[in-house]
């Protein structure tokens, strides 16, 4: 290749050096603000709830891309919207619940998956009795981490029922695995605390 093939050939890469750089702030921009819009539009929800009348306000079962709630792992700083579903579409701007698990407030095995590279990257650094809240319309659920392990992707023993309140987090491992991850990191955390939304008492 002559000098000016190769300096036209670094033109070319610095080009789509640039453009991929450009995709990924934009695309973490984009899932920053809409996390953000996503978490007003729940605390106005929690608002409204808190002096309407008390009722069920969060079905058993959900709509596709329906708002679940805020998940958060204090400790880890990690505070994520979400949605009902786990396909890639609902994955890529949040954490997903699995509409074969209960939700919170329903007794068995609530299930939520989130991408290792995104949402549920802090998972990384997660240990036994780290504790976990999950809020939705229906109360703020406390959950205290009990085991971790690592599985196969045909290894769904791990979604099965619980005759106890319990709360797993599926993600794609090793964390740092560039291509598709060939194992799945899976913690399990048990029920501890419930803290309604509405006090039924102060109701008329």
């Amino acid at each position: 290749m002559t000098g000016r093939g190769w300096r036209i050939a670094e033109a070319v890469l610095l080009l789509a050096g640039l453009a991929l750089l450009d995709w990924y702030v934009w695309s973490r921009a984009w899932l920053v603000l809409y996390q953000a819009w996503e978490g007003h539009m729940f605390g106005n929800a929690i608002r409204e709830t808190r002096v309407a009348p008390a009722h069920s306000a969060l079905p058993p079962r959900l709509q596709r891309g329906a708002l679940v709630g805020r998940l958060e792992v204090p400790r880890l700083g990690l505070a994520v919207m979400v949605k009902e579903g786990s396909d890639e579409e609902i994955l890529a701007e949040a954490v997903g619940h699995l509409p074969s698990s209960p939700v919170p407030g329903v007794p068995g095995n609530v299930a939520l998956a989130g991408h290792r590279d995104t949402f549920f990257r802090p998972l990384k650094d997660l240990r036994p009795h780290d504790r976990i809240l999950f809020t939705t319309l229906l109360g703020k659920f406390e959950y205290e981490v009990g085991s971790e392990k690592i599985v196969r992707p045909t290894d769904v023993s791990v979604l099965r029922a619980s005759a106890e309140p319990t709360l797993t987090l599926v993600t794609c491992y090793p964390f740092y695995y560039v291509g598709s991850a060939p194992k799945r990191f899976i913690a399990r955390a048990r029920l501890v605390a419930r803290e309604p939304l509405v006090e039924r008492a102060s109701l008329r």
